[in-house]
């Protein structure tokens, strides 16, 4: 049996957070005690999910003693603080954990300079596979770092196949380790049950809506998204904006919306436990990012037949729309571009033939789907 450890000290339930849970998931359902999937508990980020992976039968192992709650997670000073906090703390128990227990795969799932280091420095009997999600920004120290500890990583995972391309014409790894890895984003099982027989209510408004899902940071651009559809309504008043999630931009982005006296057309309706629901019954998703790779939302948003107005940001959702044929793609930032899109979007005759092919795609991120890829990148 192949032990597997996954290393992702999540500061956020950002994508990579659901991305390990679902990795976790579909080892344990479908690799036939062929792998044993543990989760590296580093800092206490994975205390409040202990139960829930005792009853999937997934081994969590605590690294050290829990201080996540003192850590800083907003904003990118208190990010790094956090990080380096970790680095410091986790040094000497990860290469206690590593000896001791002798994982064959180490797996990490976020760009984080310790267990590189520590693959480079100790012979380990361990694989090391490196997830990287997001194009990095490189400057040349960070270049050279990269190109000496690239030498002793095992694999690289890409999410989207456009990053996979952009990592092999930065020639810091071997092309030959790099492999596009699809996330395992849907769930099935949850999937149906959390999209059979729900009604919503919104306001007691009988408006179609437009919505919009994402953490509240300025990568989601949010900002934008309020401004264009401002615009938009201007000549067209049947729809209504809501935008789900929560973060540090929303007290900005409240008052942008009372400047510009919307607040009876735009909601922000903070997190959701059941996203899937207001899907069924929106008009279409909005994403606005400056990056993703390639956006979980765009393709829960497919799987539930909802169409896709998409940012043609780097790194994925042109890759998932086939370059719009699955979807309406915009110049991100560009004066009335999405309000052009929206518009776009009400004429538009052939909506469900372009859902499809959005549909068609989502299939390969579902557990099943991530499980054989994943298998047979480690095996290879």
């Amino acid at each position: 049996m192949n032990k597997i450890f996954l290393w992702a000290p999540c500061l956020d339930k950002v994508g990579t957070y659901q991305a390990l849970i679902n990795s976790a998931l579909s080892f344990k359902k479908y690799s036939k005690e062929t792998f044993l999937v543990n989760i590296i508990n580093v800092c206490g980020e994975w205390d409040h999910k202990k139960n829930f992976f005792k009853k999937k039968e997934i081994k969590v192992v605590d690294l050290s003693f829990s201080y996540f709650k003192f850590l800083p997670k907003i904003g990118f000073l208190g990010s790094r603080f956090s990080y380096l906090i970790i680095f410091l703390i986790s040094f000497f128990p990860l290469i206690k954990l590593l000896i001791r227990q002798k994982p064959n795969y180490f797996v990490g799932y976020l760009i984080t300079l310790l267990p590189l280091i520590l693959i480079n420095c100790f012979n380990f009997d361990s694989k090391f596979v490196l997830r990287i999600s997001g194009f990095p920004k490189l400057g040349f120290i960070r270049k050279a770092l990269w190109k000496f500890f690239s030498k002793k990583i095992h694999k690289i995972t890409c999410p989207s196949k456009d990053l996979k391309s952009q990592l092999i014409k930065l020639k810091l790894f071997d092309s030959k380790k790099i492999f596009f890895l699809p996330d395992p984003i849907i769930n099935i099982e949850k999937f149906i049950d959390k999209t059979k027989n729900v009604n919503i209510n919104i306001n007691n408004s009988k408006k179609d809506f437009f919505i919009a899902v994402g953490r509240l940071t300025k990568q989601k651009n949010f900002s934008y998204l309020i401004n264009e559809f401002a615009k938009f309504s201007n000549g067209n008043q049947d729809y209504d904006l809501l935008i789900f999630g929560e973060g540090e931009e929303r007290k900005n982005l409240e008052n942008q919306i009372n400047t510009l006296n919307l607040n009876k057309k735009i909601f922000l309706m903070g997190f959701e436990e059941n996203v899937y629901a207001y899907m069924k019954q929106a008009k279409a998703l909005i994403l606005t990012s400056l990056w993703e790779d390639p956006g979980f939302v765009i393709i829960e948003a497919s799987m539930c037949n909802l169409f896709v107005i998409s940012s043609n940001c780097k790194n994925g959702p042109s890759e998932f729309l086939n370059n719009g044929k699955g979807g309406i793609l915009f110049e991100n930032n560009k004066f009335n571009e999405l309000k052009n899109s929206l518009e776009k979007f009400c004429l538009l005759n052939d909506k469900k033939k372009m859902v499809l092919i959005s549909k068609k795609n989502s299939k390969k991120y579902t557990l099943f789907s991530h499980f054989n890829y994943f298998k047979n990148i480690l095996l290879s």
